[in-house]
């Protein structure tokens, strides 16, 4: 049941935004779940591509992908997916790193997305003039980034990807967030491609994910329109914060139980008292 209102809310948030699939499928499947995080990974990142796949339809319909941003900010992510998931099959990126990247990156989704909604509110400058897109540079630097995020941390960066694009490359929100979901499918596949790990103890979970990402899209696309942004950018902001909050407690519970314990160490070394320690004697 949880993985069947989880994946109701993850096909809405795609579905109206283009973004939030596995910043909340991975403490869903980890804390939720009780999955560990070598098996959540991978099983995020297909369940996040098969989600952004379904709900691109009506975007490539109403024409609202950007190819351009797509390329300058795709072409760099694809690298850095490619490099992540290359170093967790390595073995190079532990378990609790995973957790604690994953927190520090929905911290930093949350923070801007507030930041903005509280800038909206109280704009400084009302009569200033539109912002100019950043150098391609910038938002290639950007796909880099969240291509490393989606490989190390199996979360498709759909919560980073969208600011990217309004903020860096002047797009519109739902163009931004057409060209996000494109984006998120092929990273999502590229980085499990690079992990080389197929979820298969987690395929029973597919089924309940799967069916409530198809009811929770359909709901989305026909709410979006009718929806203000504002209160989905809020909404979306305090659920990425949770999200945030319950990875991050997650990482340190388990580091907290696989950290040796200094104390009991020191008090079980073996003394041997002078009697204890005498030769053996032969009968």
């Amino acid at each position: 049941m949880l993985l069947l209102i989880g994946g109701c809310l993850i096909g809405f948030l795609l579905a109206t935004l283009g973004a939030g699939g596995s910043i909340l499928l991975m403490p869903l499947l980890v804390s939720g779940a009780g999955m560990a995080t070598q098996e959540a990974v991978p099983l995020s990142l297909l369940v996040v591509a098969l989600m952004s796949i379904g709900n691109l339809g009506p975007y490539l319909k109403r024409h609202l992908v950007a190819p351009r941003a797509a390329l300058v900010l795709g072409v760099p992510a694809l690298a850095g997916a490619w490099i992540g998931g290359s170093l967790v099959k390595a073995g190079w990126v532990g378990e609790t790193t995973q957790l604690a990247i994953f927190a520090a990156a929905a911290l930093t989704a949350a923070w801007f997305m507030i930041r903005r909604d509280l800038q909206e509110q109280h704009p400084k400058d009302q009569g200033a003039s539109p912002r100019k897109p950043a150098p391609a540079q910038a938002l290639a630097m950007e796909g880099l980034v969240l291509g490393l995020l989606t490989g190390v941390a199996g979360v498709g960066g759909g919560f980073a990807i969208v600011p990217a694009l309004v903020l860096l490359a002047g797009l519109p929100m739902q163009l931004a967030s057409g060209t996000s979901l494109l984006l998120l499918s092929i990273n999502s596949l590229v980085a499990l491609v690079a992990i080389g790990h197929w979820p298969a103890e987690g395929v029973a979970a597919l089924l309940p994910l799967g069916g409530g990402g198809l009811i929770g899209a359909i709901v989305g696309q026909w709410l979006a329109p009718r929806t203000p942004e504002r209160l989905l950018r809020r909404g979306f902001a305090a659920l990425v914060l949770g999200s945030a909050l319950l990875t991050g407690y997650e990482a340190w519970h388990r580091q907290s139980q696989h950290s040796p314990t200094p104390s009991n160490e020191q008090q079980t070394p073996i003394s041997v008292s002078p009697k204890e320690h005498t030769p053996l004697q032969l009968h």
